[in-house]
């Protein structure tokens, strides 16, 4: 298969520049980095198989700085960098009419689980995104942890393939 403009631009990118682009995605260095070591990249799908295997077992650390990259569920960010811009767009679907629900359902995840609630909200309506939160309150810390790290990884596939095809 033919390699991609963007596909080719991520091979070419020096490696500090495309681990800062990669951090957009997922705000773990390992990460990040895993990905920069494997190029070349023979074509998008190459990509999104190491992103996907990149950086195995992530720490509760690593989740947590990750974590710190997001905004609540419902609210927009502040900053105007490209993981900002993915946020808004992401959240599309989360209109102000659910906002008080949202930020006290939000607040009460957090005093559970010490975190902001992180879901793959792209495509997802406020209603759906609300739901799904209440339905994790119940789960254990550990457990809710793990669902963390796999709703990263969604994330960050749905970015990933932004900067490759921007």
């Amino acid at each position: 298969m033919a390699t991609t403009t963007g596909v080719r631009r991520l091979n070419e990118s020096p490696r500090a520049e495309l681990i800062d682009r990669l951090l957009n995605c997922l705000d773990i260095t390992r990460w990040a980095a895993d990905i920069a070591d494997a190029r070349p990249f023979a074509d998008a799908e190459a990509v999104q198989r190491t992103a996907a295997n990149a950086a195995p077992d992530l720490t509760d650390s690593e989740i947590f700085q990750a974590l710190a990259a997001h905004p609540r569920i419902g609210e927009r960010p502040a900053d105007t960098g490209r993981g900002a811009e993915f946020s808004r767009r992401e959240q599309a679907g989360v209109g102000d009419d659910l906002a008080e629900e949202l930020r006290a359902a939000n607040l009460e995840y957090e005093r559970r689980f010490g975190h902001v609630y992180l879901v793959c909200a792209s495509g997802r309506s406020g209603e759906e995104l609300l739901e799904i939160l209440r339905s994790r309150l119940d789960n254990k810390p550990d457990d809710e942890l793990r669902i963390v790290d796999s709703e990263l990884r969604k994330i960050a596939a749905l970015r990933l393939a932004k900067v490759i095809e921007p």
